[in-house]
């Protein structure tokens, strides 16, 4: 569905991704991990046309998107949850979820989809006139998946989703994105807790300084000695 083809990303003069080639399936989870400053959310940005790389090209479905606007890639089907929610503060929690549909047209489906929303997310349909400022940070994060979600995409890229969220909402939080995936939706995660992100995902990737290191089933990295001792607390 996704493929990466050995792309370089800067910020001006310093090179944040070096060479990066990968694959995401159609109906996978797919989970990137590494420290902070690894690449990870660079890598998610220059996929939603947020950044350009100046080498190297991404395929989605075939086509190339690499270079094209954002809005462009969002009406192609990915959608992205950026880090820190970004919810619209002074917007209500309804109005950040129409925002979402912002492209479509098919009315119908729009609300069709806006249901769903809030069966996925029912504290969401409780919330639904307050101002989205005014959530918890576990709720906001659910308004930004659910705002994503009416886009009605085919991939969605979710960054540090569980970040700073207490343990019931990160399990909460991962529950529903095996579900969106159960439901047809192709999922590229990154996420600095790698425990649960590998708990989920089918396959994965470490990256290190810009680079990708490792990379395997999911079970296959939790079990490497290496990931162990980096990323899972020596477990």
């Amino acid at each position: 569905m996704l493929k990466i083809n050995d792309i370089d990303v800067y910020y001006g003069n310093i090179q944040a991704l070096r060479g990066i080639s990968l694959e995401v399936n159609e109906g996978e989870i797919v989970t990137l991990i590494g420290a902070n400053g690894a690449g990870k959310s660079t890598l998610l940005k220059t996929i939603s046309g947020l950044l350009k790389p100046k080498k190297g090209s991404i395929e989605y479905l075939g086509t190339g998107i690499d270079g094209k606007p954002a809005q462009t890639i969002v009406k192609a089907g990915i959608s992205h949850v950026p880090e820190g929610r970004r919810v619209f503060a002074n917007m209500t929690v309804e109005e950040n979820l129409e925002l979402g549909a912002y492209l479509r047209k098919d009315r119908d489906g729009i609300k069709k989809d806006m249901e769903h929303v809030y069966e996925l997310f029912p504290r969401l349909y409780e919330r639904r006139k307050q101002l989205s400022g005014t959530l918890s940070g576990g709720e906001q994060q659910m308004l930004a998946m659910g705002r994503a979600l009416m886009s009605k995409p085919k991939l969605i890229i979710l960054d540090e989703p569980s970040m700073g969220l207490a343990p019931l909402m990160v399990k909460n939080i991962f529950n529903i994105i095996e579900m969106v995936n159960k439901e047809g939706v192709t999922v590229l995660l990154v996420e600095q807790n790698a425990n649960m992100a590998l708990s989920v995902a089918h396959r994965a990737y470490v990256l290190e300084t810009g680079s990708i290191v490792l990379s395997g089933t999911a079970m296959e990295l939790q079990e490497s000695e290496e990931v162990k001792a980096a990323y899972l607390g020596g477990l």
